[in-house]
């Protein structure tokens, strides 16, 4: 950030914890930082171990966010907020999209949830501010990676239309162990609701609807294979800007072989279970532990012919691993995903805009070349 503005984050969870934190020791100038939580003392923790972690001067304020209705101490920081990072579980997001429309924030958000993007969607449509929609990783970072290296390839083989455009990202531990192979690195309700809930791709140039887990391949990255398989929200608004352009569309989550047999093993023993994603969340934390030290691996490509006939494909692959900011370490998860919100917010301060802005409308080369995307992301 490059003047002193009022952010206002909101939840205190891992992510908000990272936003904060990278905010406080990153901006060029060091913004005011008000952390809300429905547990205040979680919110009161959180703002200390900034403080603590932090090796700058910083003005931190934790305050209550009840689940219903405002407190008058809300209305008076909202007053007063340049933006809402909405780092709440994304069945809140409607919610906190509603304040930033009423108190005229700028407003960035996470969550890989469709329909409550889409409510936000309907009633940011005539807002006087900004409001930037899944912007984590995946849905997030990804979806621009990959709307970058379309742009690009239509650009330099002088085409509209391709044949694939792919991209898959995995939030994995550095090792696995059998029956599950895997480690929560993440929120395991996330994990749970993106395996039962449909994905959204294009086929034949047309965006379908398609089950979970229902295409899964392997894949070689850096030598390593992994497995790959459709999970729901990662593709956030591409299947619909990209229609008619690109023939085969699709997100994939990335896993440790193993894993996604195990999975659908869990997930037919639900039978017709109500609430299913709460069952299958269950399941798994009965048998797979939390990893701290964790990993991010992440590959995009695209394919198709230039305007010659020759067949022609580009691919991004990366891997982030834990990083030290400030006095802190922070896990691969925290700092990929709190990135792209904290750059969501630069635009939207540096740069205003009014209205819903989706991951396939952000211009790509300037947001991966960002103050706050190159120290966890690289160069493209």
């Amino acid at each position: 950030m490059k003047k002193q503005y009022n952010i206002l984050i909101a939840g205190a969870g891992g992510i908000a914890e990272a936003a904060g934190l990278i905010l406080a020791e990153w901006s060029q100038v060091t913004p005011n930082i008000f952390i809300g939580n429905r547990t205040l003392e979680k919110a009161q923790r959180v703002a200390k171990w900034i403080e603590a972690g932090t090796t700058k001067a910083c003005s931190l304020t934790a305050f209550h966010l009840p689940e219903d209705g405002i407190t008058p101490e809300m209305k008076e920081l909202m007053r007063t907020a340049d933006v809402l990072l909405d780092c709440l579980p994304g069945a809140m997001a409607p919610k906190m999209a509603q304040l930033a429309k009423d108190y005229q924030m700028h407003y960035a958000n996470l969550t890989e949830y469709v329909a409550e993007t889409n409510q936000i969607m309907a009633l940011a449509k005539e807002a006087k501010t900004g409001f930037v929609l899944q912007t984590g990783l995946a849905p997030g970072y990804i979806d621009i990676l990959a709307n970058m290296l379309f742009q690009q390839f239509c650009k330099d083989y002088s085409v509209e239309k391709v044949d694939t455009l792919e991209f898959k990202v995995g939030a994995l531990t550095k090792h696995a162990v059998g029956p599950h192979y895997y480690g929560f690195t993440w929120s395991p309700v996330g994990v749970a609701t993106e395996y039962l809930k449909e994905a959204e791709a294009l086929r034949d140039y047309k965006k379908v609807k398609l089950p979970a887990l229902s295409e899964r391949a392997t894949i070689l990255i850096d030598g390593i294979a992994y497995e790959e398989d459709l999970t729901s929200g990662g593709a956030a608004d591409l299947p619909n800007a990209l229609a008619g352009k690109v023939a085969s569309l699709d997100y994939k989550t990335l896993r440790h072989p193993g894993h996604y047999a195990w999975v659908q093993e869990q997930i037919r023993n639900l039978g017709n279970a109500a609430n299913p994603v709460v069952k299958l969340q269950q399941k798994m934390i009965a048998k797979i532990p939390l990893i701290q030290d964790d990993q991010i691996i992440l590959y995009a490509a695209v394919q198709g012919k230039d305007a010659r006939g020759i067949l022609r494909r580009r691919e991004v692959a990366k891997r982030i691993l834990p990083q030290k900011v400030g006095k802190h370490m922070l896990r691969a998860i925290q700092t990929t995903t709190a990135v792209p919100l904290l750059q969501a917010a630069q635009m939207l301060l540096e740069r205003p805009q009014s209205g819903v802005i989706l991951q396939s409308t952000i211009n790509p080369e300037p947001f991966l070349k960002g103050d706050f995307i190159i120290p966890v992301y690289g160069k493209v």
